[in-house]
């Protein structure tokens, strides 16, 4: 009964709850309950109207582009665009998610059903899996779901046509008319073999931060012990700047090579990876050793909670997040920028195919560079802030 008498018991129970609640809010609150909406897809329709026996034109483009566009259910911004190869520019430049392409003889080809020589017009769904494997997913399920109902009511219509010119529909075309439309799916940019299912540029961030923020605390450690011996505090902030960019070099390396030659992951341009991740991890070294140097150790729960509030979203199309996690979150977390311009890397060409992400690693590694070699004119707040016990 002494027990529950004692304070500590008590404060002991609050922060249990207060880090399960932190850690929760952390892993799941800003993706439990997310959904699909308003991600980007390229709509190419390029149906030309049919001339009907009986007058008039039979034009299914453009009704099933009515039936898309209009349709709240769907979670798509679509975008009209009046080529297939422009369409998969989009794709490449990771504009879209996915497309959907109307051919030209489609309706025609419907109309031909009816004939002793059918022609089953094929439609194109194609997913842009690298960008994201979720989204692309979303993409193909929702594209197909949505091609069976317009089959459905392309067969009325159909028969409605042949209805006008006999009352009887002969076997083997009514065999025909069951599935009017072919629906071809397509996926580009696949992220290859062994790639966690393309979620693979998340889970090298995650080694990486992990490993820079190691790198960082042993040098630390190591530059406190090396001032207090007497060597020049901005000497030292410089020598552990040049020792952190080498130790994160190798580390990226070894991490490429493990994740290849231990678990067979499909590397088509390793050594543009292992550059990219050298950036990343240099990025994320110099900012958590610049805050190590500036506030000590109070640096790293700051540290594994950015951590743990960003891994969750990696993975994710931003389009899933919610309105508060993308901008309180998703939009500044470095983690971020670097899983992004890995999937660059790995999936759409290696480093021809970087964008922003890469110009901000740059800019968080040059200003936290500064940080950190500015540390070096300062007084020994970062020392007293070490633990006796680690110094020693």
């Amino acid at each position: 009964m002494k027990m529950l008498t004692q304070k500590m018991m008590w404060l002991g129970m609050a922060l249990v709850l207060i880090v399960l609640t932190v850690f929760g809010v952390a892993m799941m609150g800003s993706v439990i309950g997310s959904k699909p909406k308003e991600l980007p897809v390229a709509l190419v329709v390029l149906d030309q109207p049919a001339e009907l026996s009986t007058g008039g034109t039979f034009t299914i483009g453009e009704m099933i582009r009515e039936k898309l566009v209009s349709n709240p259910a769907m979670p798509f911004i679509w975008h009209i665009v009046d080529s297939e190869e422009k369409a998969r520019e989009g794709l490449d430049k990771r504009e879209y998610y996915g497309a959907m392409v109307i051919p030209a003889d489609l309706s025609n080809g419907l109309l031909s059903l009816a004939t002793h020589s059918p022609i089953h017009p094929n439609v194109k769904i194609i997913a842009n899996e690298g960008m994201n494997p979720q989204a692309s997913m979303v993409v193909r399920q929702a594209m197909g779901q949505a091609m069976k109902m317009i089959s459905g009511e392309l067969l009325q219509q159909l028969l409605g046509q042949i209805g006008q010119q006999t009352e009887q529909i002969p076997i083997e075309t009514a065999k025909t008319l069951m599935t009017p439309v072919n629906v071809q799916e397509e996926v580009v940019h696949s992220p290859g073999v062994n790639n966690a299912s393309g979620n693979a540029p998340g889970l090298l961030t995650q080694i990486m931060w992990i490993g820079s923020l190691v790198t960082g605390v042993v040098l630390f450690l190591a530059s406190q012990k090396a001032v207090a011996a007497g060597s020049r505090r901005w000497t030292v902030s410089a020598l552990q700047a040049i020792g952190g960019f080498s130790i994160v070099g190798m580390a990226s390396g070894f991490t490429i090579w493990m994740a290849s030659s231990w678990y067979g992951m499909e590397l088509a341009n390793a050594g543009e990876i292992w550059l990219f991740l050298w950036l990343a991890g240099s990025a994320f070294f110099l900012l958590q050793s610049s805050l190590l140097n500036w506030i000590g150790f109070p640096a790293i729960p700051l540290l594994v909670l950015l951590m743990f509030f960003s891994v969750p979203l990696l993975n994710m199309a931003p389009e899933f997040l919610s309105q508060t996690t993308r901008d309180w979150i998703y939009s500044w977390t470095p983690l971020r920028f670097a899983a992004g311009g890995l999937r660059e890397v790995m999936y759409f060409g290696g480093l021809d195919a970087v964008g922003s992400n890469a110009l901000v690693l740059w800019g968080v590694s040059v200003g936290f560079l500064v940080l950190l070699l500015a540390s070096g004119f300062k007084a020994g707040r970062a020392t007293n802030a070490t633990p006796t016990s680690l110094t020693d």
